[in-house]
């Protein structure tokens, strides 16, 4: 084996590891919520982070959330959909199961082997007098082709809502992702390329449909004595807004890290016989480096893509098959007949492997990885 003698593995790498931010840079902002005294309720440190958000990302209108899934699930219901949604069943289990809590039917488009995004070849024949909506997905920081969905839903009159979870920072060209489609969804969980602990935000132009969002995630609170439709609770706290403004110093540097990161997995490991890498859709997309999925062919190597994640297992490197299975074949929908035909989400299902991927995570350890797996393709 041809392994890095000098990395130790014995205490596992992990496929993901949080960015943090230094500690007395986080006291500080602890230090002014104890002077404050308001730990939730869209306190100063939420407000000043909502306006860095709005900045960064280059749009009017910016909500911060306590999670990405309940900024997600409360946009369907603020734009008030009702009927079927256009997604991809390669995604989290969040995507489909906003969809579905909001009362809507989710109907499946396939997937393009390039990218993983949505093939916007294939959206239009889904589409029916029924379908309201397009929920397409910026998979591992890849966005889709956010042109042609474009022109799609204008020429249906159809909203666009991104579940952009993985694209925070994500551009192309000069343009920000969040500029697409009605709105965008982004998680900002611990796993994330940008994280606030837990949290998230959604991105919107519409003031009305803003406002209706700020209610739903306040209970569907108007006014003190007032509350005038069901909402939630879905407040992003004190907390996560002072991680979110320390972390946001720091991003670019991260962002530079995870880019080294992925480009010696990529050196090593993309010309290689059976495994496959993604490629963005156009070439000025400047990307965040969110995962790094591997896919490998059996029919070439012999051996799976479950064979490879056993082995890595074996010498403590966690790897994750995200994304399997398919949402579509979840156990909770089994008794569903969801429509769509998506031979190719389910071919890159059964391929994938995310290898372990953040900002310091030590360039002798990727190549212990790469050896590990240059010696199980042999």
């Amino acid at each position: 084996m041809s392994t890095n003698k000098f990395v130790d593995t014995r205490e596992g790498i992990f496929v993901t590891k949080p960015s943090l931010p230094p500690l007395d840079e986080y006291v500080e902002y602890l230090r002014r919520i104890w002077d404050k005294g308001i730990l939730t309720n869209m306190g100063p440190l939420h407000e000043e982070f909502r306006e860095k958000l709005n900045d960064f990302l280059g749009v009017e209108i910016c909500l911060p959330s306590c999670n990405g899934h309940m900024g997600l699930e409360l946009t369907i219901q603020a734009f008030e959909l009702k009927g079927e949604i256009i997604t991809t069943p390669y995604t989290f289990a969040s995507t489909t199961h906003a969809i579905v809590r909001n009362g809507c039917t989710p109907v499946f488009c396939d997937i393009r082997e390039e990218d993983c995004t949505m093939d916007t070849e294939k959206i239009e024949e889904l589409i029916t007098d029924k379908t309201v909506a397009i929920v397409p997905v910026h998979v591992y920081g890849l966005p889709c082709n956010v042109e042609e969905i474009e022109r799609i839903a204008q020429k249906h009159g159809l909203k666009v809502i991104y579940d952009a979870a993985h694209a925070f920072g994500v551009r192309i060209g000069e343009k920000g992702i969040a500029a697409y489609g009605d709105a965008s969804m982004f998680s900002f969980h611990a796993t994330k390329a940008f994280n606030t602990i837990e949290g998230g935000c959604v991105a919107l132009s519409d003031a009305k449909r803003a406002m209706r969002l700020y209610q739903l995630e306040n209970f569907g609170i108007m006014g003190e004595e007032q509350v005038s439709f069901t909402g939630a609770n879905a407040k992003m706290n004190e907390f996560e807004a002072a991680m979110g403004l320390c972390n946001l110093k720091h991003f670019a540097e991260n962002i530079e890290k995870r880019k080294k990161v992925y480009e010696h997995y990529s050196n090593r490991l993309s010309k290689l016989d059976g495994v496959r890498m993604l490629t963005p859709y156009r070439s000025d997309i400047i990307r965040n480096y969110s995962y790094c999925p591997i896919f490998i062919d059996k029919n070439i190597c012999g051996m799976g893509r479950d064979d490879l994640y056993t082995y890595l297992a074996a010498h403590n490197i966690y790897s994750r098959k995200y994304f399997y299975p398919l949402t579509s074949q979840f156990e909770c929908y089994k008794d569903v007949d969801f429509r769509g035909y998506t031979p190719v989400a389910e071919k890159m299902s059964g391929q994938v492997l995310t290898l372990p991927m953040y900002a310091d995570l030590e360039l002798e350890k990727v190549d212990c990885i790469c050896d590990l797996i240059i010696d199980f393709l042999k």
